[in-house]
């Protein structure tokens, strides 16, 4: 018999009922056994027989909880976090694992004593055009890619008030999609050698950062990694140029804007929308290629896998990789100075990131 594990999840704010309490729900071997939070009438709202606590301390008493998802505010997911681990209990965080790379150590080196499994939902990854570029760029498509342009931008010219956009720790747009740039581009080609930066704050009544652009060095590489809230259109997803074609993509992936218009994994065109990209090739002559289904789903049917003794899908040392030039990118914006950066994935740059890509 397939073993079913109790999951609860805390917080149930925008990530917690948009993305994981629907991904949760929709794995055969998890069971959303519980959700944390002071707002009842919102959770049961979807899961009408759902138990809710608003104080994390009676789920994580409770020996029958295997798993803790954390879906709070970027300032509370250390505490949380080590509170979970301190219960014994299996943790999810969702992205960034912490506020800075210190805590990020912290939570992960007292994972690693109590012997409890950690991951960081980093849900990007299984992103249909993303999946698609990795296999295309692993296959050799376009050859040895010098040039990766990942843009993850949107047009809120109003400010809103949410904690995101609201001054204080773990806000602003780098906080918030910097860990989604960071991450893919990390699963391409692994660390970086340096880090430049410059963010800026450029909406009308905006209090913390809403535009970021971010440049990765390698030897023979550079990525440019490019969030901002006034981009009404025109500009790509991705744009990767290699020295035996090119890959343009525009639009981002379906699958969030599938779950908050109450589609659920396993519903016909779930993670597709008929997108196709431009593969270039060496005489400039452009080809429509489909786009594949993404698959969010994976993530927590590689976790339920991880509860039973597999592999996590995002490990702890990728995590704090992220984190690592994540913060490298802050302090080169801060200081104007390109920022070098250090890997706690084995083998150094190389990572542990899709070793079929590197360059």
């Amino acid at each position: 018999m397939t073993p079913c594990f109790n999951v609860a999840l805390v917080g149930y704010g925008y990530a917690g009922n948009t993305f994981h309490a629907p991904l949760i729900a929709a794995e055969p071997r998890l069971h959303l056994a519980a959700v944390v939070s002071r707002d009842a009438a919102k959770v049961r709202a979807d899961f009408p027989d759902m138990r809710v606590e608003a104080d994390i301390a009676v789920v994580l008493a409770d020996p029958g909880i295997d798993l803790v998802v954390i879906a709070t505010p970027n300032d509370s997911h250390a505490p949380l976090a080590h509170t979970a681990i301190d219960a014994g209990k299996a943790v999810v965080v969702d992205k960034p694992l912490a506020l800075t790379l210190a805590e990020g150590r912290g939570i992960a080196d007292h994972a690693a004593r109590r012997g409890t499994l950690l991951s960081v939902f980093h849900n990007r990854r299984w992103d249909g055009d993303f999946l698609t570029l990795q296999r295309m760029i692993g296959e050799g498509q376009i050859g040895q890619v010098a040039h990766f342009e990942s843009h993850f931008d949107r047009f809120r010219p109003v400010v809103r008030n949410r904690w995101r956009e609201n001054p204080g720790p773990g806000s602003g747009v780098w906080a918030d999609l910097g860990p989604h740039l960071v991450d893919q581009a990390l699963c391409l080609f692994g660390m970086p050698e340096r880090v430049m930066a410059s963010v800026g704050t450029l909406r009308d009544g905006a209090q913390t950062d809403d535009w970021a652009h971010v440049v990765l060095e390698y030897p023979r590489l550079r990525c440019v990694l490019h969030a901002g809230m006034l981009v009404a259109g025109g500009s790509p997803r991705f744009v990767v140029h290699g020295d035996k074609g090119s890959i343009v993509t525009h639009g981002l992936d379906p699958q969030e804007g599938q779950l908050v218009g109450g589609m659920r994994p396993g519903a016909a065109d779930w993670g597709y929308n008929g997108a196709v990209l431009d593969l270039f090739d060496g005489d400039g002559i452009k080809t429509a290629l489909p786009i594949a289904a993404g698959d969010y789903p994976r993530f927590y049917a590689d976790i339920a896998a991880a509860l039973g003794g597999a592999a996590p899908p995002v490990n702890v040392a990728q995590a704090l990789d992220v984190m690592a030039v994540v913060e490298a990118a802050a302090r080169a914006a801060n200081c104007g100075v390109a920022q070098s950066v250090t890997s706690f994935s084995p083998g150094g740059l190389q990572g542990l990131h899709s070793p079929e890509s590197k360059v």
